[in-house]
């Protein structure tokens, strides 16, 4: 799929397949929400907003208040693809997201997922 069919997704469709990504390994949706406000810089009003306008993750990250400082901490690989190393900036903040929901799934400590 190309890059610009990604960026058209629909963020309110790719949400609950997060949230039930991890509720499959008894984490809950809070803690998506929690990765994700961080990342993004939305509050959980900013965030539910976004979801509820149906917004695609294009207009879901250009909106967003503030990409956290430390999220080029971010390291590790999304679909067989090392996300530091994602030239395209867009779709480095997907796999971003990508990274954290997963590391959440994989039972990481908040503390050590949330870069402080």
């Amino acid at each position: 799929m190309g890059n610009e069919r990604v960026y058209k997704i629909k963020f309110s469709a790719v949400y609950p397949l997060l949230v039930q990504k991890v509720e499959r390994k008894d984490r809950i949706k809070a803690e998506v929400d929690a990765v994700t406000c961080w990342l993004t810089g939305y509050d959980e009003q900013g965030l539910q907003s976004q979801i509820d306008k149906e917004v695609d993750y294009e207009t879901f990250f250009a909106e967003a208040p503030q990409i956290n400082p430390n999220a080029s901490k971010i390291k590790g690989v999304v679909c067989g693809v090392h996300v530091e190393d994602i030239a395209d900036p867009l779709m480095q903040k997907i796999r971003w997201l990508d990274k954290l929901v997963d590391e959440l799934a994989k039972g990481k400590a908040m503390e050590k997922i949330l870069r402080g």
